[in-house]
């Protein structure tokens, strides 16, 4: 990749990342949310991105700013596993839940997948924050770094 395109792939990572970010939200909130973001972290689109041998992020942004991409990307996954837990995971409905369809959270699911949310929000922020930081790099290096 030249400089233009992995500047835009890091933009596209970041949009992926903030879209994930709003579908949580949304089921949390009560919203039905078709294909939830998988909680393998080499699966779900911004790991597509980060693992992709092929862009050769770790040489371009250095390793300091990869493995910090790679620490909070892992830690995000952790923490948001514990909410798809709570709001995906597909538990056998007693028969009365079947029969008037309900798959709402209870109250105290609600109020704890909010909290995991609001951790989830802070380690996004270190991540969106380390993507700057590595795009402002890509942006300072010459065009001849690039493959």
């Amino acid at each position: 990749m030249d400089k233009t395109q992995t500047i835009e792939s890091i933009r596209n990572a970041r949009r992926a990342h903030e879209a994930q970010m709003s579908r949580i939200e949304s089921a949390i909130q009560g919203c039905k949310v078709d294909n939830p973001t998988t909680v393998s972290k080499t699966e779900c689109i911004f790991g597509l991105w980060l693992y992709d041998e092929k862009n050769h992020l770790r040489d371009i942004v250095g390793s300091f700013f990869y493995d910090n991409i790679e620490v909070l990307h892992s830690q995000w996954h952790h923490e948001y596993f514990r909410l798809f837990e709570i709001l995906f995971k597909e538990e056998k409905k007693g028969f009365l839940s079947n029969m008037i369809g309900s798959n709402k959270l209870s109250e105290m699911q609600r109020d704890k997948a909010k909290l995991y949310y609001s951790e989830l929000e802070v380690t996004t922020q270190k991540l969106l924050k380390v993507l700057g930081s590595a795009q402002r790099r890509i942006c300072a290096l010459q065009e001849s770094k690039f493959y």
